[in-house]
């Protein structure tokens, strides 16, 4: 069997670039993950995982929110008490932090709370994280050059979508035929 050469990509890590794991990277959280940038500088990295859907409903998790339709996702192993969110509401939302041309990362809670009281917020333009995913300085350098991750553009359909069981195949096979290959490398190689 040839050894699966990971594609290598010129991207440099930055908000609103993905972190696609590579089809072997065994890590329970990261496993097939995309991972959302919001933060890389010289203090660390900071991202969400995008495609790992929690099975509980927001307003179940989160008593303090107003109803809304809206699933949580495990965001990464830090902090997993924290609740974060990105979103598309830009100016609507008073210290949103623009991640990327049309997505917004947090802001006031107060003001989203009212927002959805009012319908002024839809469940397509919110996503919600329990806890983030974060790299220590220079940590995540140190794991791109082990090709533990493939680092892709971001778009804000793709970071936005609701049903992510497929997003890690998706992205990968919509960046053309040399990523197409990993999407379909099974899970489990043994087995192919």
């Amino acid at each position: 069997m040839s050894e699966l050469k990971i594609p290598f990509t010129n991207i440099k890590p930055e908000p609103g670039k993905l972190l696609i794991a590579e089809p072997f990277l065994d890590d329970p959280y990261f496993k097939r993950s995309v991972v959302l940038l919001t933060e890389h500088n010289e203090n660390g990295t900071i991202g969400f995982i995008l495609n790992k859907p929690i099975e509980i409903k927001l307003k179940d998790a989160v008593g303090e929110l107003p109803p809304i339709d809206s699933n949580i996702h495990l965001g990464g192993p830090v902090a997993r008490e924290t609740l974060h969110f990105l979103h598309t509401e830009g100016d609507l939302i008073d210290g949103s932090l623009e991640i990327m041309k049309g997505l917004f990362w947090g802001g006031n809670f107060e003001t989203l709370k009212k927002l959805i009281e009012q319908d002024k917020i839809q469940p397509e333009s919110v996503k919600f994280f329990v806890g983030y995913s974060g790299w220590e300085p220079k940590q995540l350098d140190k794991e791109l050059k082990l090709n533990s991750w493939i680092v892709l553009d971001g778009n804000v359909s793709d970071i936005m979508k609701r049903n992510t069981a497929n997003l890690w195949k998706d992205i990968l096979k919509e960046k053309g035929n040399e990523f197409g290959v990993i999407a379909e490398f099974p899970t489990d190689p043994t087995l192919n």
